[in-house]
Parts: C-alpha cells; sequence; structure tokens
C-alpha cells in the first residue's frame, strides 16, 4: 500500500525555500518564524511565481527523487526539476515502439479519450440530477457523448479520434455552463485558454495545471517517457503523455471541484484579477482558498474496479501509469482508463 504524502504548495510572492538538515524550511519576505517541514512527509514541492529554492534543497531533492515543480500564478506548468532518469529503459523501448505501430497506438490513443468521454458524461448525468431548471438540456449532452463513446470506438486512427474529441468537448463545455449557477455572479463563456480571458476559465486553467503536474509526476515515477504519448502528438516540450493520461483526470478531479467552489461560494469573482492585456488570473487569497481545497480533494477516495478497492485521488495517476506501463510491457491486453 502506497502512503498519501503531502504536496507542498508555495506561491506567495518573495519567498525562499531553504535545506534545514532533514526539513524545507520557508522564509517569508515579511520574516517570521516558520516551522520547518520534514521533507519525509513531502512527496513534492509546487512553487508559482517569483518563489526562490535554494540549490541545496534542490540537490536535495533530486537526490530523494522528489520533483520540485514551478508553475505560473495563473497556474500554467513551466518546468520541473528531478534526479536522474529513474526506470527500466525496456520499458521505455517497448513505449516508443507502441507509438511507432499505429494499430497499437491508436487503440491506446482510443482507451483513453473513451475515459475522458465518460468521466465528462457522467459530471453532466449527475448535473442533471441535482438541477432542477436544465434537466432535459444536460440529458441530451450527456446522450451526445455517449455517441461520441461510440464514434470513438469505431476511429482507425488517431486524425479521426481527435475529431471526436474536439466535437465532444464543445458538447461538453456548452453544458458545463449550465452547472455554473447565475447567482454566484460567474459566468462560463466557453472553453477560452492561453489565456483564460474569464475567471471560470482561468480557475479550470489553474486546476488543469495541477492535474497535469500530479499526471507528468506519475509517468515519471514508473519510469515511462512523459514526452512520448499516443493520442497527443510528439512536439518538443509537449509531455504527449502526460497529456493522454490526464484526459480521464480533468473532469472528475478538476472541473468538479471548479464547480464546487463556485457554486457553494468558497470563491467569488472578487478572488481573481485582470493583467494588462486582458488575461485573467487567480488573486494571491484566491490561489490560497483553491489549494486548500485541492489539498483535501486529493485524500478523497474514488472506487477503482481493475483494482477492487478505494484509492485516494492524489495516487489515482500512479495507478493508472503502472496500468500503462503494465500493457506496454503486454502483461496485460489493453490500457484500461479509471471511470467513475
Amino acid at each position: 500500500m502506497t502512503e498519501l504524502l503531502n504536496t507542498l504548495y508555495v506561491q506567495t510572492p518573495g519567498a525562499s525555500l531553504h535545506l534545514d538538515g532533514d526539513a524545507v524550511r520557508v522564509a517569508l519576505p515579511e520574516g517570521g518564524p516558520r516551522r520547518p517541514l520534514p521533507l519525509l512527509r513531502l512527496e513534492s514541492i509546487v512553487v508559482m511565481g517569483n518563489i526562490q529554492v535554494s540549490s541545496q534543497l534542490l540537490g536535495r531533492c533530486a537526490d530523494d527523487g522528489r520533483p520540485v515543480v514551478w508553475m505560473s500564478q495563473g497556474g500554467r506548468f513551466r518546468f520541473r526539476t528531478g534526479g536522474p532518469t529513474r526506470g527500466n529503459v525496456l520499458l521505455r523501448h517497448a513505449q516508443h515502439l507502441a507509438h511507432a505501430d499505429p494499430g497499437v497506438r491508436v487503440e491506446i490513443a482510443r482507451a483513453c479519450l473513451a475515459g475522458k468521454i465518460q468521466n465528462s458524461r457522467q459530471i453532466l448525468l449527475k448535473g442533471a440530477r441535482d438541477s432542477t431548471t436544465h434537466k432535459t438540456r444536460l440529458r441530451a449532452a450527456a446522450e451526445d457523448l455517449a455517441g461520441s463513446l461510440e464514434s470513438a470506438g469505431r476511429a482507425g486512427d488517431v486524425e479521426t479520434l481527435m475529431g471526436v474529441e474536439g466535437n465532444a468537448a464543445r458538447t461538453y463545455f456548452e453544458a458545463f455552463a449550465l452547472l455554473v449557477r447565475p447567482e454566484t455572479g460567474f459566468v462560463f463563456p466557453g472553453r477560452v485558454k492561453r489565456p483564460p480571458t474569464d475567471p471560470v476559465n482561468a480557475l479550470l486553467s489553474f486546476l488543469y495545471g495541477l492535474v497535469r503536474s500530479m499526471v507528468h509526476g506519475a509517468c515519471e515515477q514508473v519510469g515511462l517517457d512523459p514526452y512520448v504519448g499516443f493520442l497527443h502528438g510528439i512536439r518538443p516540450g509537449k509531455p504527449a503523455l502526460a497529456l493522454d493520461l490526464m484526459e480521464e483526470f480533468r473532469s472528475v478531479l478538476a472541473d468538479r471541484a471548479a464547480l464546487t467552489l463556485i457554486n457553494r461560494r468558497q470563491i467569488d469573482p472578487e478572488d481573481f484579477e485582470t493583467l494588462p492585456g486582458g488575461a485573467v488570473q487567480l488573486t494571491e487569497e484566491g490561489r490560497k482558498t483553491v489549494l486548500g481545497y485541492w489539498q483535501q480533494q486529493r485524500a478523497k477516495e474514488y472506487n477503482h474496479r481493475v483494482l477492487g478497492r478505494q484509492v485516494p485521488a492524489a495516487l489515482l495517476p500512479s495507478v493508472q501509469a503502472r496500468l500503462m506501463a503494465r500493457h506496454l510491457r503486454k502483461d496485460l491486453p489493453g490500457y484500461l482508463p479509471w471511470t467513475v
């Protein structure tokens, strides 16, 4: 049983992190005592914006295999540091061979997309059950996604799959707008990214960045190459496999969190700021609220059909990365995405 460790998030501008024996000490710009945090209890460290990390701490984290991730204040993944590449080189070789085989590649890509569509559909069906005004429209959108699942199952190449994914995403986000309660003061105009120009999209992008960081780390932990994927194409600097595997987690871990934070009014429009040029991002206080909720949700347990037991959300990406590795080693006949 893998122990669920914590992730340290640091977002205060001007803060710095230092190695203090077997602990990390966070120094805040306004000063004041800060109790060191034992490294033994930390799975990873995520810093956002203008944060300094000492070379001694980076070296210790590299030796321990503990990733340090840099993100923008808006939640965009920037880069990560780690130690030497781990994992069996034969696994990565099998991964490269699978990508080079069109039949194997489309089979894995089909499974990744099916997991995304199925989980997105469940979000809409739950929303329809809870809605008093949009039941019919939400159920119709969920039915359209069921049709997208069938289309994905028939797709014979990755290009066709990406077309199915695009249509399913449009259907889903049109319905997602109906799940944002108007009395909250938030309006979702449709998915806008790079950069997000409204609070809901800014929140979604921030949460997607957290999911991506978690999945990227799981790939490296298992020994997979995060940059060689199956659904997403290979491009320099693009972690295609991490993007593949995070698809099945987007709606359940990120979209549901965004809806909860908004609809329960744990966050409001004043928790966002508009930057020169029109980009919108969370304020420092808004990020604090979101990260606090995210840490709670990491411990929430979900049923995993393959394992036959409950698994904390924070460990789901590692489980799925291991299932992908087992398939690439031919220990499993196919990749089985996680679905709620």
